[in-house]
């Protein structure tokens, strides 16, 4: 099994932390292949950087999905993620999905716990267009500049683990969601140190992504989930085109 990983933003270091925890959740034989956006912003926060996201993940989606059984797009608020269901020929995936999915199986209520104040709206709108802002107990951010958008675990593992305690005690949270990939390994560290399950989104979406691969669902034909109708288009990347025009590969 081959799955694709894409990180819709620019830095590095995150891509490094996303294929760290990827390959720790993989199972054994499962290769996972990585790729980074050329184009857009260090880290997605508000909604017009999701959408240069989007269309990033959405390039990098085409032109490396050949040869992979699924594609995961590996950033919190999953941009571009309904959108390249309709037009990718095998399963597409999304952190927060993923993440979403994991922490209702394990209870009734659960807390977002991210890295930035300004994120929450948008997550917020995400929880909510999954029909599950009644299951959303909380979410709570970072309210500090971040130097390293690599190494926020490392500077600020305090912080985050307070706010994951004060999602639980005041709050009612019976899962805590880690948010973003930045935070990409985090709940690993944080078992045992909190009295509810903590959920990763990576590690979510890898296994998520493994089960559809093996369950063999097919493809929708129909529906608003169906491949997007032949029609004109202009100044579109070569992989793009073949995409709309029902090809799978090069």
């Amino acid at each position: 099994m081959r799955l694709l990983v894409i990180n819709p933003n620019i830095s590095d270091s995150v891509t490094a932390l996303i294929q760290a925890e990827a390959l720790r959740s993989a199972s054994p034989g499962t290769q996972i292949s990585m790729q980074t956006a050329a184009f857009g912003v260090a880290y997605i926060e508000t909604r017009f950087e999701a959408l240069i996201g989007a269309y990033a993940a959405a390039q990098l989606a085409a032109e490396h999905h050949p040869g992979h059984d699924a594609v995961i797009v590996a950033a919190f608020g999953d941009p571009g993620l309904a959108a390249l269901k309709e037009v990718m020929p095998v399963p597409v995936l999304g952190m927060t999905e993923s993440a979403l999915a994991t922490a209702c199986l394990l209870g009734h209520r659960f807390s977002i716990v991210a890295i930035s104040q300004r994120i929450q709206a948008w997550y917020r709108e995400v929880v909510d267009s999954h029909g599950l802002s009644g299951r959303l107990a909380s979410i709570h951010a970072l309210d500090r500049p971040l130097a390293s958008i690599g190494n926020v675990q490392g500077e600020h593992a305090d912080a985050l683990l307070a706010l994951c305690e004060r999602a639980v005690a005041e709050d009612g949270a019976e899962v805590i969601v880690l948010a973003g990939a930045p935070l990409a390994g985090l709940a690993r560290s944080l078992a045992g140190r909190l009295s509810v399950p903590v959920v990763d989104g990576v590690s979510s979406a890898v296994r998520h992504a493994e089960t559809l691969v093996a369950l063999r669902p097919g493809r929708a034909s129909a529906g608003s989930f169906a491949p997007p109708p032949l029609k004109p288009n202009r100044g579109l990347p070569e992989a793009i085109e073949r995409l709309l025009a029902g090809q799978a590969g090069p």
